[in-house]
């Protein structure tokens, strides 16, 4: 059964981490004698005892699978160390004969850093059909050895940039793949209330890896032979290895299972990860709701993949999440993340390295607050004040970086140069506690379950599209206008703030089955928070909608026991 299996027994008493957890309200339960449906027809009276608001095995979860953000953060980090390594500019550089000096053109330096997420777009785009095939956990480990293989190819490079770019490429089919198939993971199987927490661990993973990657550049930037760059790429293999050998220790998501005829398998999945036994009214409360989605999609027969438009409410759902992936590169983040040694260097400062590990010591610092947030506040509230909040803090980096600093002597201007490291410090703390780690929760929470993998795959990839072009465009767009640069993600954060207040529901505390009903009935944005479900529990659906339009003479019946099998009646 896998490493929840063998954890301790599922029960509250001894699984729970707290009953009481900061920021978290576990489910208050239903009355007492909840009669449960069972698989031979039987009913009988179900546990109802309190939940816990946290278990062993849903942090271990959550810990290990988030291990495919350590390995984005990582290799994120390590290349902007690089371009500055002697060795790695005299290898893979170009020699300026004026000077005798070696650099990269703002055509390598931008292939090299930017093939990563060509890369990541085809593995985004490549990564749901085949998790929708062979399941989550396996495409999971299939995919670190996609990205091991794109690391033996760099580091077997001796002199050709061109293998390093190529070897990029590879490791970033992985790197796209697991950038999906981790939220999907852990969207699918962590309980209600704690979801979205559980979801920003992956976020904060990639901020642990890119602090990371820059503490081991700092150690071994000073090496003058390849093993300054060698060591670091090497390192990487230990997180794939985890990662692809540590998931095959856990059960299928329980969605993934239920849809896959595997019902028992769901139900004791679930029951572990909420800390309760198999009959617990929560458990089956869950399990009806998924039922009745999925007895209503059979009635409604095979759909076409672009109903991921045409399906109701989806061209607003997937638009939406394209929209606030895009958003999220084009906060200027990854401005910092990939460039941010040769940023600072032009501010003047002696060692930029440092300067790397202090805003990744805030990124990863700042993330843990968005835990927090994310289920104290909601993700509506987080996200637009975070969007406020990084906005000021580009106007005020971008102004200061093009009018104050001297950008041809940056000593003569210290006290620029070091206003310039607060605000980027400020921006990271903005990002990392709210857009880092959130918007890659409410995209795992914005799809109903047969399209989830599919519509992920599309947002995604629009992510990792706009992550190519910070990384190809920057060197160009700051040798032509500066720190001018910091006005347009300034603007671009400004506009994340509008799309969310205007657009996103709060899901904060809700079942994916009930985010899915909310789009769906077109609840008020602003509004969402007080929404209440259907006291009958029979929740509004895509399937419904779509019978209704595309076949006036099909009514699926709204069965009052949600246990029962939907009846399609003419």
């Amino acid at each position: 059964m896998g490493l929840l299996s063998n954890l301790r027994p599922g029960h509250a008493s001894s699984t729970a981490v707290g009953d009481t957890h900061a920021g978290i309200t576990p489910p208050t339960p239903d009355p007492a004698t909840v009669e449960d449906i069972i698989p031979n027809g039987e009913k009988r009276d179900v546990d109802n005892s309190p939940i816990p608001s946290l278990t062993w095995r849903t942090v271990i979860m959550g810990i290990l699978v988030s291990m495919g953000g350590l390995i984005f953060g990582y290799d994120t980090g390590q290349i902007s160390g690089f371009l500055e390594m002697k060795d790695f500019l005299q290898r893979f550089g170009e020699l300026d004969p004026s000077t005798g000096a070696y650099s990269f053109s703002s055509v390598r330096s931008g292939l090299i850093v930017g093939l990563l997420s060509i890369g990541t777009l085809i593995g985004a785009l490549t990564a749901a059909p085949i998790a929708n095939l062979v399941g989550r956990r396996l495409s999971i480990s299939f995919w670190c050895i996609v990205f091991s293989v794109g690391l033996i190819v760099q580091i077997a490079s001796s002199t050709e940039w061109q293998q390093i770019m190529a070897g990029r490429l590879i490791a970033g089919l992985g790197v796209g793949a697991l950038s999906i198939l981790v939220p999907l993971f852990q969207s699918e199987s962590a309980p209600a209330h704690v979801r979205g927490a559980i979801v920003c661990c992956y976020q904060l993973f990639i901020t642990l890896g890119i602090l990371i990657a820059n503490i081991i550049n700092y150690g071994t930037e000073g090496i003058r032979s390849t093993a300054a760059w060698r060591i670091p790429m090497g390192i990487g293999f230990l997180w794939g290895l985890v990662l692809g050998f540590g998931i095959l220790l856990f059960p299928e998501t329980p969605k993934y299972a239920f849809r896959k005829g595997r019902a028992d398998e769901a139900r004791s999945t679930m029951a572990k990860l909420h800390g309760v036994s198999e009959h617990h009214v929560k458990i089956s409360r869950e399990l009806r709701e998924m039922k009745q989605k999925l007895d209503e999609e059979e009635a409604a027969g095979n759909r076409p993949w672009w109903e991921i438009f045409t399906g109701p409410r989806m061209r607003y759902r997937t638009l939406l999440g394209m929209t606030l992936q895009a958003l999220q590169q084009l906060t200027g983040a990854n401005f910092f993340f990939y460039y941010g040694t040769t940023i600072f260097e032009a501010t003047g400062i002696s060692n930029s390295y440092i300067t790397q590990i202090i805003l990744g010591t805030v990124n990863v610092a700042c993330t843990f607050p968005g835990l927090y947030f994310i289920e104290r506040f909601g993700r509506r509230k987080c996200l637009t004040v975070g969007g406020a909040w990084m906005c000021m803090c580009f106007i005020v980096f971008a102004s200061v970086g093009h009018f104050a600093l001297d950008r041809q002597s940056p000593t003569n201007t210290p006290q620029a140069g070091a206003a310039m490291i607060v605000f980027a410090c400020l921006f990271i703390a903005a990002f990392a506690s709210t857009w880092g780690p959130m918007v890659w929760a409410v995209t795992g929470e914005l799809f109903p379950s047969q399209y989830r993998a599919t519509c992920m795959a599309l947002t995604t990839g629009t992510n990792w599209i706009f992550n190519f072009y910070i990384a190809f465009a920057t060197p160009f767009i700051t040798s032509a206008i500066d720190f001018r640069y910091g006005y347009v993600f300034a603007a671009c954060c400004g506009a994340g703030a509008v799309v969310v207040w205007f657009f996103l529901l709060e899901s904060k505390g809700r079942t994916l089955e009930e985010v899915d009903t909310m789009y769906i009935l077109h609840v008020t944005p602003w509004k969402s928070s007080k929404w209440e479900p259907p006291a009958d529990e029979d929740l509004a659906d895509s399937e419904k909608h779509m019978l209704a339009k595309s076949a006036p003479g099909i009514n699926p019946r709204q069965s009052k026991d949600a246990g029962e099998t939907l009846a399609v009646e003419k």
